[in-house]
């Protein structure tokens, strides 16, 4: 049994608790919080040995061989370093860092203490998202013409949601961090690199209610992304995020080409994972369903999609461990997915295009 310690204990003891504690090959041994109280707390309620307040205590632990880190991004480098130097494994929730420079110092830290790290990118684990690169990858749809990604939610459009670090740029905050780093990691996933971007980020939701003070406070984070991808290969890509609308379709990617046309969408408000369906046409037919066949279907499927999706995560980050073996997504894919977050803000104040360097050479230099 490979021994796990948890930080991060919002979506921690939504997914993380759970999907570990239902793997085979993963026992949660410890667990952090900066409260004492709360952290023995969900040590109780969730049958974990240790709690703690210090977090380099927990990493410490003799017991502990990985280390899972699912808190604000801001927190995000400096515990993957602690991990990291203390030579355990690593899991990261994405955004993976607050820049690309640090992302690629975590990812060179990784390699360089021999430790399997992977980064939270749960969309490449999804039955209907499987089915989906299987079919682009045997050439349903021929040479790419247009791809039109909607990620569109409602999760930030109660004016009342309280201010919190969600709110603040410097923290790692807003829609691009939260959304558009699935959405990059998964577009280079499915159709490769990406050449040039050009971004415009909006605030929908201008100020928020302080919960400890309780005066409104300005919000300096993206609500609405829009942005305007060139593939390697010359595809025009566009993508738009939302946080702030209800939309009836919230996850939608359609993908056109010579031969014929794939969509991958969602209609769940509710599980961002669960509801997702794949339809295809080709040569001027009706578009229709394309069944998931039973090989990509969630063995044990958890109410929490999300859960589903991430003991796949899990199983892979432990089949590397094991084999001493480096997996994807590794904390490379992090980077890539981080350097174009960096990329879209830059592209943004400068109201212009911006040039994205390969993945290979920023890496190397």
């Amino acid at each position: 049994m490979i021994g796990i310690a948890i930080a991060g204990t919002g979506f921690g003891q939504k997914v993380h608790i759970p999907g570990f504690q239902a793997h085979p090959r993963t026992e949660v041994v410890a667990v952090y919080h900066r409260d004492i109280n709360k952290a023995k707390a969900i040590a109780e309620s969730h049958n974990i040995p240790y709690a703690s307040d210090s977090f380099a205590d927990i990493v410490a632990l003799p017991e502990v061989q990985a280390v899972s880190i699912s808190t604000p991004p801001f927190l995000h480098y400096e515990m993957a370093k602690t991990v990291l130097q203390a030579g355990k494994h690593l899991l990261l929730e994405k955004p993976t860092t607050l820049n690309v420079g640090e992302a690629k110092e975590i990812y060179q830290l990784a390699k360089a203490k021999g430790v399997i790290a992977t980064v939270d990118f749960e969309f490449r684990f999804v039955p209907a998202w499987q089915l989906f690169a299987e079919l682009l990858s045997e050439d349903y749809v021929g040479k790419l013409r247009l791809i039109k990604i909607d990620w569109l939610g409602s999760s930030r459009a109660d004016t009342s949601r309280p201010w919190n670090w969600y709110s603040e740029k410097d923290k790692g905050g807003g829609a691009l961090g939260s959304l558009g780093s699935h959405a990059f990691d998964y577009i280079h996933w499915l159709f490769g690199p990406v050449r040039r971007l050009n971004a415009h980020l909006t605030t929908g939701i201008p100020t928020r209610i302080d919960p400890v003070s309780g005066e409104s406070k300005p919000v300096d984070t993206d609500d609405n992304c829009i942005l305007t991808l060139e593939l390697a290969d010359g595809t025009p890509c566009q993508l738009s995020i939302s946080a702030v609308v209800h939309a009836p379709r919230t996850h939608w990617v359609d993908v056109y080409g010579d031969r014929g046309t794939l969509i991958v969408g969602s209609e769940n408000q509710k599980d961002y994972i669960h509801g997702f369906r794949v339809w295809g046409s080709q040569a001027g037919k009706p578009l229709t369903e394309i069944e998931i066949p039973n090989r990509l279907i969630f063995p044990n499927n958890h109410a929490d999609g999300r859960i589903s999706a991430f003991i796949r995560v899990v199983d892979q980050w432990v089949q590397g461990i094991e084999r001493n073996q480096e997996i994807t997504p590794s904390l490379r894919e992090g980077i890539y997915s981080q350097l174009l977050m960096d990329l879209s803000h830059e592209s943004h104040q400068k109201a212009s295009w911006v040039d994205v360097p390969s993945l290979e050479g920023f890496i190397s230099n």
